[in-house]
């Protein structure tokens, strides 16, 4: 029977808990599995390692470490601003994500409002993620070489 490799399209099945049973994300919430072609970078590394070398109708449950992840949690990421130096149209609010740029426009992210007190706004620019073990349910529907 064959086995997920680097360079084939899988379709899986996953639910995605933190340590203590929650869930954060799971793709039998949709009416497909999950599709992405091992090897294109489209994965956290760990995540894809897990699904190399299962066969289809395989389970199996992966822990990865917060560090293999999303990283650790950075403090050095949130920081405060004025109110008047984000340009948005939406009212700002606690939880709202923020598009960003780099300086020379190459690179976009996401930065979320943690705190709105008077005229400062204190973002997090942290993957949501970050610091974070995470642990797979795991099960390979199908494979396409």
């Amino acid at each position: 029977m064959t086995q997920a490799k680097i360079g084939d399209t899988v379709r899986v099945h996953y639910i995605g808990t933190f340590d203590d049973g929650t869930l954060f994300d799971s793709s039998r919430e949709h009416d497909e599995p999950f599709e992405v072609t091992l090897g294109n970078g489209d994965l956290i590394p760990s995540f894809e390692k897990g699904l190399e070398g299962m066969r289809v109708g395989e389970k199996k449950t992966i822990r990865i470490p917060a560090a293999d992840a999303y990283g650790e949690y950075q403090p050095h990421m949130v920081q405060q601003f004025d109110r008047s130096e984000i340009q948005t149209e939406e009212e700002l609010k606690v939880g709202m994500e923020i598009q960003a740029e780099t300086d020379d426009g190459r690179n976009s992210f996401v930065l979320v409002v943690t705190e709105l007190n008077g005229d400062k706004v204190t973002l997090d620019g942290n993957h949501p993620l970050a610091g974070k073990d995470l642990n797979f349910e795991l099960e390979l529907i199908g494979i396409n070489p």
